[in-house]
């Protein structure tokens, strides 16, 4: 058996085609799994738990016929769904965990994140990350009417677009610094995130120990999971069309 990890689908209703693929991981790797676990933008916006689009109902399903099929199934924020909330857990069955999580991989224990808070050389995301966390801004998006939270995400969508056109690679990725220091906080050889759109699984050492850091990859343009065993791990990518 196994455990599987994705990340940063960021499903909309524009692209259809990962939608679909999606569906297909869910129906023949997914249902056979020891676990599954999100590491966030499952969506591309998210702007309430009460925004009854056919899209949403889909992906609930597959993870509720997940959960009813003894599944379990493990979700953490990312940085276009975090407003994804109780209502949504109860429908499906997913558990929300912490931002920074400590998970048991058949006897290792490792670290799991969305990754955005490693990449602090982004000032500017930072900081609209510490106030979009907050309680009090969350409470008073989620009293606004879905017509206009709605837009507030689209424009959000495009501004993002706009700004990340213009930072370096350098900015967007990873701090190494921040890395070590998360890994060493936590007492970790093992920290796995998605978020950077760099899939790649990173050796290197910390105080002479070898440690792993594993980022998933998104799925723009193909299907990315990580699988790990219990004498195993393996990221893989796959065609997003399915061949009937």
């Amino acid at each position: 058996m196994n455990t599987l990890f994705i990340a940063d689908l960021h499903l909309s209703e524009s692209r259809p085609d990962i939608t679909a693929a999606f569906v297909h991981f869910v129906e023949t790797q997914a249902i056979h799994a020891d676990a599954l676990y999100v590491l966030g933008d499952l969506f591309e916006v998210w702007v309430g738990d009460d925004e009854d689009a056919p899209l949403h109902r889909q992906v609930m399903q597959c993870f509720k016929h997940l959960t009813d099929s003894k599944v379990p199934v493990f979700f953490i924020h990312g940085n276009r769904d975090f407003l994804i909330g109780k209502r949504f857990s109860q429908r499906t069955g997913v558990q929300i965990l912490p931002e920074h999580s400590l998970i048991d991989l058949y006897g290792k224990t490792a670290l799991i994140m969305h990754g955005d808070t490693l990449c602090t050389a982004d000032i500017d995301y930072q900081k609209f990350r510490r106030q979009s966390r907050s309680w009090w801004w969350q409470t008073a998006v989620l009293c606004l009417p879905l017509k206009i939270r709605q837009h507030m995400g689209a424009k959000a969508r495009q501004k993002s677009q706009q700004i990340n056109q213009y930072k370096s690679e350098e900015i967007m990725d990873v701090t190494q610094a921040e890395v070590i220091q998360q890994m060493q906080a936590f007492g970790v050889n093992l920290l796995i995130h998605g978020h950077t759109h760099r899939p790649a699984i990173h050796q290197f050492g910390i105080n002479g120990e070898d440690v792993q850091r594993v980022v998933l990859g998104d799925w723009y343009e193909q299907g990315s999971v990580l699988t790990v065993s219990a004498d195993n791990m393996q990221l893989t990518h796959s065609p997003l069309a399915i061949e009937g």
